[in-house]
């Protein structure tokens, strides 16, 4: 089973996202959106940023 982002509304009635790997565990979540659009763009700036990412170490 592959990777797949899951789109909720969360009780707020905001929008928000969540990455789940191919085993189900939720890897990554996204903050409050206001609009469905929104919430959409967030999931697309993920997928064309992350493989460009750098890996920081904070202490």
């Amino acid at each position: 089973m592959a990777a797949k982002f899951e789109v909720y509304t969360d009780k707020g009635g905001k929008f928000r996202f969540r990455l789940k790997a191919g085993n189900g565990e939720i890897i990554a979540a996204s903050e409050a959106y206001e609009s469905k659009q929104a919430c959409l763009h967030g999931i697309e700036s993920v997928k064309s940023n992350a493989p460009i990412a750098q890996v920081v170490e904070v202490s």
